[in-house]
């Protein structure tokens, strides 16, 4: 199979789908890749270093998604690639399409397979592909709240750990899963008052056991919700459900219940985020003031750490890509039910119930059409 590898276009996003080693391991398993020029500089990986590894250097964007058979990238396609989609070809990427109208409609239009790293599952019934992204947004959310705490940028003044004779910040993270439990990790290491919510029972017993004392577990409830909201000074909105748009979980007449200066961090912002208030910030502008309310609502968090990003990524995104391009995407869904949850639009029709949920379009399973 002929593998594309481009340069991602979204602002401030410095990732790249395959590092030279995985472009080596396509090589070693018969397949060609193609690499777009300077598409690795970002994360620290030379043209030199993919041309090594047996990829071959192309000038354009356009002349690698036109022979290319399977393009691999980070994040998903924004308009000016949409040109660039046809029937043809399997997009393997993070997709995020509950959220995207616009890019499901071209997807569909085009009839081209996407493969949503989000929604690949695995025996253990966990988003391995999403796991690594998830686990340095919910480290990073944490760091960017007690930042835009800071007076500077408009927040409280708040110092997250407190010092002697002054009382800590408090941190209300919303989700239990893997952003939650990492953002749980750097509020509870930085001293900080620490409450998190979420509606698993089982999830939260899990969470009292991993962090005892230091941490208070709520069962989220509206009222839970609000009542947490007006103490804290950072909320960080870690709601995830795979495929789906995230439910809106704090509405605008809540922020009249917040402290003016605390700070919101959404980290669903990718799946349409989950306060009312949202709308997708970059690193280059990551915050806005609504109702005195600071929010960080960046939609590529971990593209700020784009080297640390890009390996543990690709560590967990190679292995499906490389079984696509040995056993054909049809052969492989047909096959594998954990891959085949990956495929959000095949052909024409949306393969996907969270998607087709989220736009009252029809849904058809992959295995149907295979």
């Amino acid at each position: 199979m002929i593998i594309g590898l481009v340069k991602e276009i979204k602002p401030q996003e410095s990732r790249v789908g395959l590092t030279p080693n995985g472009v080596a391991a396509y090589n070693a398993a018969g397949h060609r890749v193609l690499v777009e020029a300077h598409a690795g500089e970002g994360s620290g990986f030379s043209d030199d270093e993919y041309r090594k590894a047996g990829g071959e250097i192309f000038d354009s964007a356009k002349a690698v998604w036109d022979a290319s058979q399977m393009i691999v990238k980070v994040k998903e396609p924004i308009a000016p690639e949409y040109p660039f989609l046809r029937e043809d070809m399997i997009l393997y990427t993070y997709l995020h399409l509950a959220a995207d109208k616009p890019l499901t409609e071209a997807l569909l239009k085009a009839k081209t397979k996407g493969v949503a790293y989000e929604t690949i599952t695995d025996e253990y019934n966990g988003l391995p592909c999403l796991t690594p992204m998830s686990q340095i947004a919910g480290r990073m959310a944490v760091a960017q709240g007690a930042k835009y705490l800071e007076t500077t940028y408009g927040g409280r003044g708040m110092l997250l750990a407190g010092v002697s004779g002054v009382e800590k910040g408090k941190v209300v993270i919303l989700g239990g899963g893997t952003v939650g439990t990492e953002a749980c990790k750097i509020a509870a290491g930085l001293g900080a008052e620490v409450t998190i919510m979420d509606v698993n029972l089982r999830r939260l017993a899990v969470l009292d056991d991993l962090f005892g004392s230091r941490v208070q577990t709520l069962y989220s409830t509206p009222e839970n919700i609000r009542i947490s909201i007006a103490e804290a000074d950072v909320v960080v909105g870690a709601v995830l459900i795979p495929g789906k748009k995230a439910p809106c979980l704090i509405t605008r007449p809540d922020l009249a219940l917040m402290k003016k200066g605390s700070v919101l961090v959404d980290v669903a912002v990718d799946q349409g985020g989950c306060f009312e208030t949202t709308r997708a910030t970059t690193h280059e502008n990551p915050v806005f003031i609504e109702n005195g309310i600071v929010h960080y609502c960046v939609a590529n968090m971990p593209g700020a750490v784009a080297r640390t990003s890009t390996l543990a990524l690709t560590n967990a995104t190679l292995a499906p890509g490389l079984k696509i391009a040995n056993q054909g995407l049809e052969s492989v869904t047909a096959k594998d039910r954990h891959l085949a949850n990956g495929v959000n639009t095949y052909k024409g029709h949306c393969t996907f119930a969270g998607v087709a949920e989220a736009f009252g379009i029809p849904y058809v399973p992959v295995a149907e059409l295979i």
